[in-house]
């Protein structure tokens, strides 16, 4: 019993986000005309997706304590170049989708390296960078446009054998093959231990640069996922799409569970912050009510979330008091 109740406390902010999005899920299928269909399960997985990819590696560095003000324009600038290179031949389809990956790890890299070996605050330095790669995408793309391979892009935002939203799929790959095999590495459980006290995880003994390195450098990969996928979804690139992907990722990581403080969190809760975002538009648009509530609702939930963040952070600060 007392197992139980230890692994509910540990798992209260995931168990929250759940409790969220199913009952926000819940209104939206009552609500919808069509009900629970494969259909309304597939756009409303699609009109997610990019902003789950971005809340993934907005969580790799808030996991460090951080906070990655350039996601957005690493979302943009990849789905800028996507609708410039995916596209053609399959075998220029398939080193454009590479060049894409690769150029949202540079950006990354880069935000991980100014930050590491130029010490400066993650705020900070991301703010500068992603000017820099709003100005490169708009040299890109400076009006909305270009194509995407459409074939491909079909195949990614429809259904997999009629039944599951791809877009579900990509999701659920992306966290087996690139955040299960992270968090548990050396290197991932370096995150964890910088955002609980970098201090401690430096006498420990972490490499704490190649940590954050590796945070930031996953969180520009997660960024052109959402990127390129915005662009399946669209087949169209636009160079000022991102501004509200980077401050709706940080809500998603938030109400996902993960703390501001570092250490704590993971990107599953995330990936259900990001659609309860989503899922706001949906239940406000059948009720009628107005589009300027939007942010009002989606407000609340987020203080709520960051109240109950900040409440587990006092308890906790106030048993090591204790403990001394």
């Amino acid at each position: 019993m007392n197992d139980l109740v230890l692994r509910l406390q540990q798992n209260f902010a995931l168990l929250f986000a759940i409790l969220i999005f199913v009952v926000l899920f819940g209104a939206f299928l009552a609500l919808h005309p069509r009900g629970l269909s494969v259909y309304v399960l597939t756009i409303a997985a699609n009109g997610g997706a990019a902003l789950a990819f971005v809340a993934m590696g907005q969580t790799l560095v808030v996991l460090t304590g951080g906070l990655d003000l350039s996601v957005g324009a690493i979302l943009a600038l990849t789905n800028s170049l996507a609708s410039v290179v995916v596209d053609g031949t399959p075998g220029e389809v398939a080193l454009g989708i590479l060049l894409v990956l690769a150029t949202g790890i540079a950006c990354g890299f880069v935000n991980g390296a100014i930050v590491v070996y130029g010490r400066l605050q993650p705020i900070i330095a991301t703010l500068a960078t992603g000017a820099m790669y709003t100005g490169v995408a708009l040299f890109l793309r400076p009006v909305p446009g270009g194509s995407i391979h459409e074939g491909l892009s079909e195949a990614l935002t429809y259904e997999t054998f009629g039944l599951v939203p791809t877009a579900l799929i990509l999701l659920a790959g992306s966290v087996l093959l690139i955040w299960l095999p992270f968090r548990h590495s050396v290197v991932g459980r370096g995150v964890y231990a910088i955002g609980s006290s970098e201090a401690a995880a430096y006498m420990s003994g972490v490499r704490v640069d190649r940590s954050r390195l590796a945070a930031f450098t996953l969180a520009g990969l997660f960024a052109a996922l959402g990127g390129m996928f915005l662009g399946f979804q669209t087949l169209s690139g636009d160079a000022l799409t991102g501004l509200p992907y980077t401050l709706n990722s940080i809500a998603a990581v938030v109400i996902g569970g993960t703390s501001l403080y570092g250490g704590s969190g993971g990107v599953v809760g995330s990936i259900l912050g990001a659609y309860v975002l989503r899922t706001i538009n949906g239940v406000l648009f059948f009720t009628g009510a107005p589009a300027l509530a939007q942010p009002l609702f989606e407000g609340m939930i987020l203080l709520g979330a960051v109240a109950l963040s900040a409440l587990r952070t006092v308890r906790v600060n106030n048993r090591l008091e204790v403990m001394d």
